[in-house]
């Protein structure tokens, strides 16, 4: 098998070095350049054909954001892993087309450096053999993207008990983005897993509430599930389940180990909602690596719950989705672009 060819690209000579060294390390890679600028570096990808590129966030001269803007549409077969410090921005990149992003060394306390590699390493495999579609002219998409108005739509069949649960991981911001962002005010309440790190989880959650028309947070103890809100599970150790009682559902987080490899869990969540919701309820996974979520969604549908899967083209990682179809637990598989509306077809 041919080595993952790996550009990496930082302004700060020690974490460069540091990066470098680690994965040099890992037989899998082969690091064909080390930049201090994405200015000077994007005039050797053509020479040096990286499959993957390392690329820090803040730099300089230009942005990550920027820099990818400019050289992925010229490389279409070029992926990108971006490594971020604290900072919303990651998600600009993420919309300019980075398949997944690692916080930096001191974006969150207590830094581990075995746990940063092995996330890094993971990362840029899963990069390595992600599928993305890209025009080799692609104008720069704006930082909030415009939302076409839906057509009015009857939520005649939605009821207080309602809810719409989804679960994604790699390619999944842009993905969840895709679909949720014409949901109109009345939808019933949405609960989401999207695997990322702690912290950031609160900033995708205010960055996606500026973007659709119901209300999104990131998710705390005790709060409530109900129609025109959109609850997105926090980063960390905490797993995040529904939960019902006389005044309808609500969210409760608790301290817990990792389940299907990730806290908190889509299995987690999926499990809960198919317990408490059951025919009341649409489950959605969409793209990402591993098998979280299929279980659960396979519960959900033996519940009665509606379920779809992404179908394989659209995904950046069909993972996720494969594994869910494969189990049974996908009634409708279709395209990103036609999850939204399907959804909403279920309560209209």
């Amino acid at each position: 098998m041919s080595k993952i060819r790996l550009m990496v690209i930082d302004d700060s000579i020690f974490f460069r070095t540091f990066i470098t060294q680690k994965l040099s390390k890992d037989t899998s890679f082969d690091i064909v350049g080390s930049f201090g600028d994405p200015v000077e570096a994007s005039k050797h990808i053509a020479d040096l054909r990286p499959d993957v590129i390392a690329v820090d966030m803040e730099m300089p001269r230009m942005r990550g954001s920027d820099f990818l803007r400019t050289v992925l549409p010229k490389h279409p077969n070029v992926k990108a892993v971006v490594i971020s410090s604290l900072s919303g921005n990651v998600f600009d990149a993420m919309q300019a087309g980075a398949i997944d992003f690692v916080g930096k060394p001191g974006s969150s306390e207590g830094f581990n450096e075995n746990q940063f590699i092995q996330e890094i390493t993971q990362k840029i495999k899963i990069a390595a053999t992600a599928h993305v579609r890209r025009g080799s002219s692609a104008p720069a998409r704006p930082s909030t993207p415009s939302v076409a108005p839906l057509p009015r739509m009857s939520m005649s069949r939605a009821t207080p008990k309602s809810v719409i649960a989804i679960g994604a991981s790699t390619g999944g911001t842009e993905a969840i983005i895709e679909v949720i962002k014409r949901f109109p005010a009345s939808s019933p309440g949405v609960v989401i897993v999207q695997h990322m790190p702690p912290v950031f989880t609160k900033m995708y959650a205010e960055r996606v509430d500026k973007i659709c028309q119901m209300s999104v947070r990131e998710a705390q103890n005790g709060d409530r599930v109900k129609p025109g809100t959109i609850v997105i599970a926090p980063g960390g150790d905490q797993q995040m389940y529904l939960r019902s009682d006389s005044n309808g559902y609500y969210i409760y987080l608790t301290a817990g180990a990792k389940v299907s490899g990730h806290c908190p869990s889509v299995d987690v969540l999926f499990d809960s909602v198919a317990q408490v919701a059951g025919r009341n309820a649409v489950g959605v996974i969409l793209t990402g690596m591993g098998a979280d979520g299929a279980k659960g969604l396979t519960d959900m549908r033996r519940a009665g719950a509606h379920t779809i899967g992404q179908d394989e083209e659209s995904c950046v990682v069909y993972g996720m989705p494969m594994v869910a179809y494969n189990m049974g637990g996908v009634a409708e598989q279709l395209p990103l672009a036609s999850i939204g509306d399907a959804v909403l077809r279920r309560f209209a």
